[in-house]
């Protein structure tokens, strides 16, 4: 019988998680750890902060550690995250398993630590070296938390530590920041054989629980069978997306992130522009399978915007228009600029 703690569990993951877990007849306990209450029956909560409580007592005579927890998240937003709370996190984590002799961890890496690469193989497999886009925290963080499960690894002969490497998260009627911020991005041009992977948080949860049950140990890749083209996704939107020229596109997403009006940090902008599909053929050999396709998934992350509403014409004008305020801004301000260095001079 086993005990798991699993962290970040009053997130849609760590619920489905620890619903899982519950359910099973060869785990005896549950530890809910996370900052706000967990709801799940059968489970012990413990509210915690994982940046700054002591995680002693709650990962006491625990056989394993699901860390699921991630500031990129709904209450902070993960593209205004650049420093590195997720490795901190991460690193109290492995510190508090080392104190209470866990045998097994489970670390929630992405698929983006693969990085968006033209010459990325087309899918992905484990044995792809991490090159994630130094402009995206998200992933340069989940990098070196996988180094630091690496480093813990060794430093424990016999312990299993995986890390999971999910393609982009989705649940019904909500697609999270980064399945968001590629879904602002689509406007940009891309090949037409450009393809992208989505993954329902269900099909996620129980990769989670396949990995812990099946000892993985080593980086694990989590994607539905396949991927779509750029043609497919936009054939399951409810309302076109107009396309812009590269350099208009690439000046508004800019501008819009600057003001924050739209969630598409910079460095997403790669991501939607190049390949980074991973393989699922070691997740597979377990019996893992998942159950929403990347059409499904896809539809069922996706929400309408007030935006989509309008018209493509009325769209490509407000754009068009949002691009003039840009530029008229970085004139002004070129012209501000200039007028203070030479009053500096002339002074």
């Amino acid at each position: 019988m086993a005990r798991l703690v699993i962290t970040g569990a009053a997130s849609p993951l760590g619920r489905q998680v620890a619903k899982l877990l519950a359910a099973r007849p060869d785990v005896d306990s549950v530890v809910a750890v996370d900052l706000r209450a967990a709801d799940a029956a059968g489970i012990e909560v413990r509210q915690l902060d994982l940046a700054t409580s002591d995680l002693t007592a709650a990962f006491a005579d625990a056989d394993a550690v699901l860390h699921l927890a991630s500031v990129f998240g709904p209450a902070l937003d993960g593209p205004e995250v650049t420093d590195a709370v997720e490795v901190s996190m991460a690193r109290r984590v492995l510190v508090a398993a080392d104190k209470a002799s866990v045998g097994q961890v489970v670390l929630l890496s992405s698929a983006t630590v693969y990085g968006p690469w033209a010459n990325n193989a087309v899918p992905l497999t484990e044995e792809a070296p991490l090159r994630p886009h130094p402009d995206l925290a998200f992933a340069v963080q989940k990098a070196e938390i996988e180094r630091l499960g690496a480093e813990w690894a060794t430093d424990h002969p016999g312990a299993v530590v995986a890390r999971l490497r999910p393609a982009t998260v989705v649940q019904e009627g909500n697609g999270g920041w980064l399945a968001r911020a590629l879904h602002a991005a689509s406007g940009l041009p891309t090949g037409e054989d450009t393809p992208a992977q989505y993954l329902h948080v269900d099909d996620l949860a129980s990769a989670v629980v396949a990995t812990w049950s099946n000892r993985l140990d080593g980086p694990v890749n989590v994607a539905p069978d396949g991927w779509l083209t750029p043609t497919e996704r936009r054939a399951l939107d409810p309302v076109p997306k107009i396309r812009l020229p590269e350099r208009v596109a690439m000046a508004v997403a800019n501008w819009r992130w600057r003001l924050r009006l739209a969630p598409t940090p910079p460095g997403v902008l790669a991501y939607a522009r190049r390949p980074w599909v991973v393989a699922n053929d070691r997740l597979a050999l377990t019996g893992w399978a998942a159950e929403h396709s990347n059409e499904e998934a896809y539809v069922a992350g996706h929400e309408a915007r007030a935006i989509e509403s309008i018209s493509p014409q009325r769209r490509q004008e407000l754009a068009l228009g949002a691009l003039g305020v840009a530029v008229a801004g970085s004139v002004a301000g070129g012209v501000a600029l200039v007028r203070r260095r030479r009053g500096r001079t002339t002074a």
